[in-house]
């Protein structure tokens, strides 16, 4: 189920650009598959969740490729008095959170990144940022899960490291030609809610997956993410109606997706009343913060900061607010009795998130920028990066209303 949300969140993104990118867009989500999966086996897992190799920072490589892990090694469940499942599945199941979240990162750069300088990029992304946040924050010896910082199932992991790394990327490309000109509407829209509805599905095991049983848990999970995605979408609607005086199918894709995205981190930790909350303030706030983007200049092309960044910080700072010992099975929130101290430990959570995310992937994206060149030529990114990347179109009359051509002569022929 997660790993169907990265072909899903393929066809969102390339759905959500312009004809004459959408098969670069798919790519770059699909080729996140293959190029983490090689290094998650061989480095990623055990940096993430290997034993610390001190301070909290970092796993060891007592695991690289694998080693000491058998059909017959277990992982223990936290907080279930010795239950486990095998190592080897646990292994797999946060390989698809890891090829999830370098794919949401593409949205911010579509239409004008290298593929081969992209290539590059996700796997050391991995590695260098993935890895050492999911350490910190999912392992005992993580020094954000000492100090108490929850995220039930990625909220500070996959949306705020994906939304400040986007932000990141977005800067050092810059914005694309014709930003804050031209209208750059998407071009299918039932590509959109395709892609949006393949999402909703898989994040049912996202969230309710990270408990890794059946159980009672797992079910309140299951519920929460359901609630949080159907009121993110009225959220958005109604500000919609309020503002522009129509609701819009994209804006129900994008608002049951900044509800999915705000209930991530905080869907084991609050009930049902508090997933409505979170769902909706989302689905509020982020309809609002997709238009940052045209003050602060920076061209996040889909939207990743907008949503996943701004609906990741809600959903992680309302744990703080609406958190309820009945979940958590300990911490309780300032509106259930439990203080500012939870709130306190969030935000702490937030801030360490997105100020490495974004410093190391500011670094990497301008090494890469250096040595090869991360964005297209002019010539390309206004003919279309789909044939001159990967020589091919998505639809039969190719690029600009005409057959593709090459050297005077139509493509092929």
């Amino acid at each position: 189920m997660v790993l169907l949300m990265t072909p899903g969140l393929a066809i969102f993104y390339g759905g959500m650009v312009r004809s004459t990118g959408v098969l670069n867009m798919l790519m770059m989500s699909f080729i996140a598959i293959p190029l983490v999966a090689v290094v998650w086996l061989l480095f990623g897992y055990s940096l993430a969740f290997g034993d610390d190799a001190g301070g909290g920072l970092i796993g060891n490589l007592g695991h690289i490729g694998l080693s000491g892990i058998d059909p017959g090694t277990l992982h223990e469940i936290p907080g279930t008095d010795g239950r486990a499942v095998p190592e080897l599945l646990f292994v797999t199941f946060q390989l698809t959170f890891a090829i999830l979240t370098v794919a949401l990162v593409s949205g911010a750069i579509a239409d004008r990144a290298k593929f081969s300088a992209w290539m590059i990029f996700v796997p050391v992304w991995a590695l260098v940022v993935y890895a050492p946040i999911a350490h910190w924050v999912w392992t005992p010896d993580g020094w954000l899960a000492k100090l108490g910082a929850l995220d039930y199932a990625g909220g500070l992991v996959v949306e705020i490291a994906s939304g400040a790394s986007a932000l990141a990327m977005a800067i050092v490309l810059g914005p694309r030609i014709g930003f804050k000109v031209d209208a750059m509407r998407p071009h299918n829209l039932p590509f959109v809610l395709l892609g949006a509805g393949l999402l909703w599905f898989g994040w049912f095991g996202f969230n309710a997956g990270s408990a890794l049983q059946a159980n009672g848990i797992a079910a309140a999970v299951f519920l929460n993410t359901l609630v949080a995605g159907c009121l993110g979408m009225l959220g958005w609607l109604v500000v919609e109606q309020v503002r522009d005086g129509r609701p819009t199918t994209f804006g129900a894709a994008s608002g049951a997706v900044a509800g999915l995205v705000a209930i991530t981190p905080s869907c084991g930790t609050v009930n049902t009343v508090g997933a409505l909350i979170v769902g909706l303030v989302a689905g509020v706030v982020c309809s609002f913060a997709v238009g940052w983007k045209f003050k602060g200049n920076y061209d996040d092309s889909l939207d990743v900061v907008g949503v996943h960044f701004v609906g990741g910080v809600v959903g992680t700072l309302l744990i703080g607010l609406l958190a309820t010992h009945v979940m958590t099975d300990g911490a309780d929130g300032l509106l259930y009795g439990g203080g500012l101290g939870q709130l306190g430990k969030q935000l702490v959570g937030v801030l360490a998130v997105a100020a490495f995310a974004f410093g190391a992937t500011f670094l990497l994206g301008k090494v890469i920028d250096k040595f090869l060149g991360f964005r297209v030529s002019r010539e390309d990114e206004v003919g279309g990066i789909d044939f001159a990347l990967h020589a091919e179109t998505a639809y039969a009359e190719g690029v600009h209303g005409h057959s593709p051509q090459r050297h005077g002569k139509p493509f092929g022929h």
